[in-house]
């Protein structure tokens, strides 16, 4: 099986979650709005038209496996983990990691929600004392609440403080390593606090940059910069002082 993933070219963003994903199993794939060969933006663009398929999705990232369609990040990583192995086989552990997912996917958002709290349609710039209020609110409250929780989810584990799920490494953890790294350019003075407070989690993150398909990618021309038009952006107004 060779795997289509479709998001935005130049931004890591929410396609990153996929491509951790993928580039740690060793899986085949292609990034198709990178890849001219495969398409590029035009082939992107097809599918969101509904030219593509008679079920378009709403927005990148989505992923194609065969015939089959899988958008939304929580969803496609459900889809995927059991096929590349990166989940155990027993229902009521995947409906827990998917839910932690869910929650990762709700942390996603108000990063994002704190550079651009009225909306992705207007400019930064013109909304920059809404987000130094929201920035604010975000650091001292809402990154800690998400990140003390994820501690506890590390510390309340049968299987032990080395992974979010079980006794294995899987999906979700390498998920938060994307979430860490994100919070660790868009919010360096923020999250350098809050790091004593959650030494097993940030411990988690430094074990995912050391697997060893991981470190590769990272290392890779195939790993894109975090910059100021994705989701992780650093505006150092909105971090703390």
């Amino acid at each position: 099986m060779r795997y289509e993933l479709y998001y935005w070219p130049g931004i890591p963003g929410r396609g990153e979650f996929i491509r951790l994903a993928l580039e740690d199993a060793g899986a085949d794939y292609v990034d198709v709005a990178r890849d001219a060969a495969a398409g590029g933006m035009d082939a992107l663009g097809r599918y969101l038209d509904g030219d593509a398929t008679n079920q378009p999705p709403f927005a990148p990232p989505f992923l194609k496996a065969g015939q089959v369609v899988v958008s939304h990040v929580a969803n496609i990583l459900q889809f995927l983990a059991p096929r590349l192995g990166q989940i155990p086989d027993d229902e009521a552990t995947r409906l827990w990691a998917h839910g932690l997912q869910l929650t990762i996917t709700d942390f996603t958002a108000e990063i994002h929600d704190a550079h651009h709290p009225l909306g992705p349609g207007l400019y930064y710039e013109d909304q920059q004392a809404e987000a130094a209020r929201r920035a604010a609110t975000f650091v001292e409250e809402r990154l800690p609440k998400f990140l003390h929780y994820f501690e506890r989810v590390l510390q309340c584990n049968p299987g032990g403080d080395s992974f979010l799920v079980g006794e294995a490494h899987s999906y979700v953890d390498t998920s938060l390593f994307h979430i860490m790294a994100g919070l660790r350019y868009a919010f360096p003075n923020a999250t350098r606090a809050i790091e004593p407070e959650i030494p097993g989690v940030a411990a988690l993150a430094e074990r995912v940059a050391q697997r060893n398909n991981i470190a590769a990618y990272l290392d890779s021309p195939r790993r894109q910069a975090f910059n100021e038009h994705g989701i992780f952006r650093h505006y150092p107004e909105l971090d703390s002082a």
